[in-house]
């Protein structure tokens, strides 16, 4: 559950934000014991109320302990509450440590000066007093507040940061969808390759020590003389089927009429265009076309192939500065602020000079009847049938709220996450801790889904050395 190995059953002191980031928190310490703090309890009654995602934590939690409480005496209470949840199948959550609770007053004497609010102050004095009481046991305070670990750690308390929502220890390590070929790929696994072609496109059957670290609609390329391209489509029994790319940097293979400007481009076209591949995510800094490229693919397969009704497009509404405040208007016309990148793109893809002014307007008119801007707000409960969704910002999403906004897909339904995960602004969520990351390391085994993280960007030489240098 935690980084720091220390051997012997441990107590935990959570803080408040622990549970309201996850509420299953309880359940994910393994053998250990929890204790709340009486604040904690405290704080968790007044951040219940309202509609939000913190708020709907919170009254959770407080679900979860009511369970853990039923028929329990104030003498068992007092021993501890073996920690069991009926409601929760999955084997991670599989504790058999107890839960204890702050049942009298704890006097511990923080300096006078402490820095900081009364109940982070009360936090810490409990977990002081426990330290005190239990010298033969390792009390460790958990919270997601820098400010409170440093402040533990400057008064001798043991702090960590809740570990247990980290998908990778490292963001290096995210998958990035794309594995380049050794220059003796050919001679290694092309002994008994089978090669064949279906429906225009060319196929490969291939065999050898590199297919068991592949995945399904990976990208491999291989270069030299005779570059080569292609896509994982099957994985069995130690053999792999892959089918060349579109090579959508060619003119001729135009989407919406764009190209691709390189190599990670072009994949995430192939990806974008493929009906079977029902969700797409895509990672990259600002200015490597994740937005462009997703809208071209979207327009195309909405309005010229008829494979979907209309493009819902949707993104988390996280200021970067000061909130602007209350919008007045309907749901689209509050997104509409929000939407800046939608309509930047948009003017690219709707460029053409064909019927001058007018044509341009006919056509923009077009475009918003098949592109509804929609507020993650009011997604709960939806199912989208035939839609082109796209969720642009995607970094700023719990894997939660990742997992209730996809499972909105129905039938016929594709999903295009964006996103970069180096641009974060949501509190107490990381790289290695965003929806975003997590949904690229769940779908990766998923031969219904693609990654591609975009390296190169191609919005101007200013905005390229702004990334490298400020």
């Amino acid at each position: 559950m935690v980084k720091k190995d220390i051997r012997g059953k441990r107590l935990f002191v959570l803080d408040t934000n622990v549970l309201m980031h996850d509420p299953t928190a309880l359940f994910r310490f393994q053998e250990h014991d929890i204790f709340l703090p009486m604040v904690v309890l405290e704080e968790l009654d007044r951040g219940k109320k309202g509609v939000s995602e913190v708020a709907r934590n919170a009254r959770q939690v407080s679900r979860f302990v009511d369970e853990l409480m039923s028929d329990a005496s104030h003498e068992e209470i007092a021993r501890g509450l073996p920690i069991i949840s009926s409601g929760l199948t999955d084997s991670q959550f599989g504790s058999s440590g107890k839960l204890f609770f702050q049942t009298r007053v704890m006097p511990a004497h923080l300096p006078q000066s402490l820095p900081g609010n009364t109940p982070d102050n009360t936090i810490l004095g409990t977990a002081l007093a426990l330290q005190q009481e239990r010298p033969d046991i390792d009390v460790t305070l958990v919270s997601k507040d820098i400010n409170l670990r440093i402040k533990a750690a400057v008064l001798g308390i043991h702090a960590e940061d809740y570990y247990n929502d980290q998908v990778l220890d490292d963001v290096t390590l995210l998958f990035s969808g794309m594995s380049e070929l050794p220059a003796d790929f050919w001679d290694s696994h092309g002994k008994e390759m089978e090669s064949w072609q279906e429906s225009g496109r060319t196929f490969y059957r291939v065999t050898g020590p590199m297919v068991a670290q592949w995945y399904p609609n990976q990208l491999l390329h291989l270069g030299g003389e005779t570059p080569f391209s292609a896509l994982v489509r099957h994985l069995e029994n130690g053999s792999a089927v892959i089918e060349m790319a579109i090579d959508y940097i060619n003119p001729r293979h135009t989407v919406w009429g764009i190209n691709a400007r390189n190599r990670e481009q072009s994949f995430a076209l192939n990806l974008l265009m493929d009906p079977q591949v029902d969700f797409v995510s895509l990672v990259g800094a600002a200015g490597t076309g994740k937005t462009l490229l997703t809208l071209a693919a979207g327009l195309a397969q909405t309005l010229e192939e008829n494979i979907y009704k209309e493009i819902i497009m949707t993104r988390v509404t996280v200021p970067v500065g000061e909130d602007i405040g209350f919008l007045p208007g309907t749901e689209e016309e509050k997104m509409t602020p929000w939407m800046g990148a939608l309509m930047d793109n948009l003017e690219v893809l709707t460029k053409s000079e064909v019927g001058g002014d007018w044509g341009r307007m006919a056509t923009n008119d077009l475009l918003r009847n098949r592109i509804k801007i929609r507020s993650l707000n009011f997604m709960r409960g939806r199912t989208f049938l035939n839609r082109f969704i796209i969720l642009d910002e995607a970094q700023n999403l719990t894997s939660k709220q990742m997992k209730t906004l996809i499972t909105r897909a129905g039938p016929g339904t594709k999903v295009v996450c964006l996103g970069n995960v180096a641009q974060i602004d949501t509190p107490y969520l990381t790289e290695t801790t965003s929806g975003l990351t997590y949904v690229v390391d769940r779908f990766k085994q998923w031969e219904h889904s693609g990654h591609i993280t975009l390296q190169r960007g191609e919005r101007s030489r200013l905005a390229d050395y702004a990334s490298a240098t400020l």
